[in-house]
């Protein structure tokens, strides 16, 4: 796929199991015309699927470069962006022409990828693979809504769909792909007021814990003593809910899924992917600064 565009995004290098001290945060434009020397992921520190990619990147001391876009204010809705990622959806993984962007199909590419690089012959486990798919069958989407208030969710649906609207006015060849999102928004909203589909979600969640539970009472990590790429996607599961503030809820009533979190919390890849962005008053300032965001550019009607 050739990309011949430019993205606007915040570049961070990252270097696997290696906490980059000095950040930027200014914008750039970035050339995305292949091939490049460093594979690119364009992500969000809050997004559960780009956590659970950058942690199978960083348990595989895979070396890539970093992009935010944040969902939140419609970056993944730019036109340029939207080209590379019809789905707009987070995260994508570009490794020079190669672009990915489902988030079981970037797994098992990294898993490839350090077979390729390290020469081992060592392919993933049916286990392993069970639980990759178990994990990726319970969609967050409706569960997290509902424990989010009602009415930030409804203003940041609202600029969402206002973002759309004008992106599909910039880029009338695009209309047709920005008004299936469009609707996706709508259906979303309605799917919300259903009580049963946000319980179906809730149960969902229930038993894929209550699974894990188990698994964890006969092993270390959820398949064996050695973290995996089953461990990568499950722990952002466990992240959202300690977002959501749920944690006596969901994690603390099940003893061993408590003493796995706290094991895995002392990974150097979980205080690079994720615990650098809880702690303190970083757990709150992306929010804060997206909440200002669209508070401004909402007032000004620019989206």
């Amino acid at each position: 796929m050739q990309l011949k565009t430019f993205l606007r995004f915040s570049p961070q290098r990252t270097k696997a199991r290696k906490s980059p001290e000095n950040e930027s945060s200014r914008t750039l434009s970035i050339p995305l015309s292949p091939p490049l020397l460093v594979m690119q992921l364009y992500h969000h520190p809050y997004s559960m699927n780009s956590q659970k990619v950058r942690l199978a990147l960083e348990e595989k001391g895979i070396d890539y470069t970093s992009y935010h876009v944040n969902p939140l204010t419609g970056k993944n809705m730019d036109a340029s962006f939207f080209r590379m990622n019809p789905s707009g959806k987070l995260p994508v993984f570009q490794n020079g022409a190669h672009v990915i962007f489902q988030t079981i199909d970037i797994i098992l590419y990294i898993d490839r990828l350090t077979v390729s690089l390290t020469g081992e012959d060592t392919p993933i486990s049916s286990e392993v693979m069970a639980w990759i798919q178990k994990i990726e069958g319970w969609n967050p989407k409706m569960f997290t809504l509902s424990h989010v208030p009602k009415k930030y969710r409804s203003f940041v649906s609202k600029f969402i769909r206002r973002v759309i609207i004008s992106r599909m006015a910039e880029a009338p060849d695009l209309a047709s792909m920005y008004h299936t999102k469009l609707r996706e928004a709508y259906d979303k909203e309605e799917k919300l007021k259903d009580p049963e589909i946000v319980k179906q979600s809730e149960e969902k969640l229930s038993r894929l814990l209550d699974d894990a539970e188990l698994q964890l009472d006969q092993t270390k990590y959820l398949v064996g003593d050695e973290f995996t790429l089953a461990d990568a996607m499950f722990v952002p599961i466990l992240v959202r809910i300690t977002l959501l503030d749920l944690e006596e809820e969901y994690i603390t009533c099940r003893p061993k899924m408590e003493e796995y979190y706290k094991l895995v919390k002392r990974r150097p890849s979980y205080e690079v992917v994720i615990g650098k962005y809880f702690r303190g008053w970083r757990k709150y300032r992306t929010h804060l600064k997206t909440l200002c965001f669209l508070s401004v550019r909402s007032m000004f009607r620019r989206y």
